[in-house]
């Protein structure tokens, strides 16, 4: 035994140690380098990194949240939307019926007829003017009355347009003179129902709420970050939802902390939000940040020596020793920045038998 382990460490020292080093390169011959069972491999040009997971929670814009309600007290008789249903705009929602309803057609009615009247005094007063039979201070009372008479019938128009009913309606009523309690409650836009506020047979008072809708085309997520993580994010950055093709964008850093939980709200837009998020949806984001120019490799090709980061380029003769910067990680790969461009060959196993050739180590770390 004595006499066989100088000869095995000769002949291991010949296997690794045979190189022929520089402060920044690793001679070696194609046979030393089968020995020392390097695998290569290309970076891969990545234009994001990962910067961090976060709880979130997908919200609607209040821009595009409706409540619809009561435009007139009375009685709920049909519901016809129920939440999650999908509804289009001017569609019937809910029917309700008013003793106030009929108060106000009765109204509009009668200063119709009063309107009507006006209208006959004021033609029959602008002939006799005309041909001299009335002062000009009777025209003028005429006039100022048909006037008065024309805004009390618009008014009481535009109180029936505001309790509910449609042009349409308005007309009918004009050419029946037949009054209706009858309400119909429409959906002021195309969307969908997020919550049904009310019940059928229940009397509600004006301007109750009877639905909530939301128009989904855009959704919210409303992301805590740690407040020590604040300074990493920036508006612009890429949030990717977890399980989720649904990316987002970061339009808003919020400016005041939780004290209960020493995190600080910051906004992300959905554009074009897809079915796989809900409103009041709990969910889990990382955020990236857009990067030029860098490059995602295995940590296995990543040698560390004084602090510094290196990676090993095969070049005819050996290795290149190229120093990098990490910029991210992400399971058992980082993003690195250096002077690459992509189409190098590195070393992404056997990392540690070259560290160890190039820093004259004479054995495997």
């Amino acid at each position: 035994m004595k006499i066989i382990k100088p000869l095995l460490l000769a002949g291991w020292l010949f296997i690794f140690c045979p190189t022929i080093r520089s402060d920044d390169t690793i001679r070696l011959s194609a046979e030393h380098f089968a020995n020392l069972g390097v695998t290569l491999g290309k970076p891969v040009a990545v234009n994001q990194i990962p910067v961090l997971y976060a709880p979130a929670k997908v919200d609607i814009p209040p821009a595009q949240e409706y409540i619809v309600s009561a435009s007139q007290s009375g009685l709920i008789t049909r519901l016809n939307a129920a939440a999650g249903d999908k509804v289009k705009k001017g569609e019937i929602l809910a029917r309700i019926n008013s003793s106030d309803l009929l108060s106000m057609q009765r109204l509009y009615l009668k200063a119709r007829s009063e309107l009507a009247l006006g209208l006959l005094a004021y033609q029959r007063d602008k002939k006799l003017l005309e041909n001299g039979v009335i002062s000009e201070r009777r025209w003028q009372e005429t006039r100022s009355q048909y006037n008065a008479f024309f805004s009390e019938a618009d008014e009481h128009r535009q109180l029936l347009e505001i309790a509910g009913m449609s042009d349409g309606e308005i007309e009918q009523l004009n050419k029946s003179h037949k009054l209706s309690g009858q309400l119909n409650i429409l959906s002021p836009v195309t969307g969908v129902v997020i919550e049904r506020m009310a019940v059928a047979g229940a009397r509600v008072d004006n301007l109750a709420p009877l639905y909530r809708i939301g128009v989904l085309n855009e959704l919210w997520l409303d992301i805590a970050i740690p407040q020590e993580r604040i300074g990493s994010i920036k508006a612009g950055d890429q949030v990717l939802i977890e399980n989720s093709p649904v990316r987002a964008e970061i339009s808003l850093l919020g400016q005041s902390v939780n004290p209960e939980t020493q995190t600080l709200p910051v906004r992300a837009v959905v554009k074009n939000a897809q079915v796989s998020l809900r409103p009041g949806q709990k969910i889990n984001v990382q955020i990236i940040h857009s990067i030029d120019h860098a490059f995602k490799l295995p940590n296995t090709a990543i040698a560390q020596n004084a602090g510094k980061s290196y990676i090993f380029i095969r070049t005819q003769t050996g290795f290149q020793v190229n120093p990098i910067v990490i910029i991210g990680k992400q399971g058992d790969e980082s993003v690195v920045t250096g002077d690459l461009t992509g189409n190098e060959d590195i070393a992404i196993n056997g990392a540690v038998a070259l560290k160890a050739n190039w820093l004259g180590l004479g054995r495997v770390e």
